[in-house]
């Protein structure tokens, strides 16, 4: 383009830039630039999380294996922690408080540790899922990978935690009588639908966390009220016999409390299925299935927000 000037020369006046009166938007789309971070589709995400699979597993060996790295019992704390916890929940609540009402005392003592170590399974899970995003930001802003790796990873951190302690608890139970049979097949189904709740829960919790870190501080009092009301000291349908039937059936359909059952039905002889709520696997796998799903879910929709801020 050019123009005559007033002393009559000519003056060539620049081309208008290509670029010019595109919005930032246009321009990316144009040169072939993305959000940093975006959030990809589910089964995109799902499809680099299958691929981050052996970081997830080689971080929750980490994880794992740094928990006691300063303790001189070092990984035995994996067991003896849980231990000292049934020892002190064996004196208040069965002896001084005698929560074990209608159990003899070989039945009792392996029902109690094995609700114990079971429910640490869910209580740790939850709590490392907190602080999944909020405790790791650095390794979230520094590094590109699907933000569901962490909370997976925490969870199945506990998995392994717990498959260490069960050898333990394999002892107590034997110890008091209750000897391996074909039952102890249910222990697999009962820990992988665990897993599967616990890793959905990790999930929900990671995202809350990642936006409230407070709700770390809050959590062990909502996690001891669970703990409470989901039968670890005590079997519900004995314990409240003389209540309403609509207190222990809340009660026993919560997912701690059907977890806890299934495994001390799978370990110990004499917990029949009299103990157990109707339809209690179809309960367990509705639970494990609602919790992994809706928590997978729920966690991709705030994948690109995470670390930002």
């Amino acid at each position: 383009m050019s123009e005559t000037t007033h002393d009559g020369r000519v003056a060539v006046s620049a081309p208008a830039p290509p670029d010019e009166g595109l919005t930032a938007a246009q321009l990316a789309a144009k040169h072939g630039l993305t959000v940093s971070g975006a959030r990809p589709s589910l089964v995109e995400y799902v499809r680099q999380l299958w691929d981050r699979r052996h970081f997830i597993l080689a971080f929750s060996r980490a994880k794992l294996t740094a928990q006691y790295s300063q303790a001189k019992l070092g990984q035995l704390w994996q067991v003896v922690t849980p231990l000292l916890n049934a020892a002190v929940y064996f004196f208040i609540f069965g002896l001084l408080l005698e929560a074990d009402r209608g159990m003899d005392r070989e039945v009792y003592i392996p029902f109690l540790v094995t609700g114990v170590f079971v429910f640490t399974f869910t209580q740790s899970s939850v709590m490392a899922g907190v602080r999944a995003i909020s405790g790791n930001l650095g390794l979230v802003r520094a590094l590109h990978f699907p933000r569901a790796s962490l909370p997976v990873s925490f969870a199945l951190q506990q998995l392994q935690q717990l498959l260490f302690s069960m050898i333990v608890l394999f002892a107590i139970v034997v110890g008091f009588g209750s000897y391996p049979d074909l039952s102890w097949a249910l222990i697999v189904p009962a820990l992988v639908l665990q897993f599967c709740f616990n890793t959905g829960l990790a999930l929900i919790m990671a995202r809350a966390g990642a936006k409230t870190p407070d709700l770390a501080q809050l959590m062990p009092f909502v996690m001891r009220t669970w703990m409470y009301a989901s039968g670890v000291m005590f079997s519900i349908p004995i314990f409240l016999a003389d209540k309403p039937d609509w207190i222990a059936n809340i009660l026993q359909w919560n997912p701690a409390a059907i977890y806890m059952d299934l495994m001390r039905f799978a370990l110990i002889e004499d917990y029949g299925s009299e103990y157990l709520p109707e339809h209690v696997w179809a309960a367990a796998g509705g639970w494990a299935l609602l919790l992994a799903l809706g928590g997978f879910v729920y966690f991709w929709k705030a994948e690109e927000r995470y670390g930002r801020g």
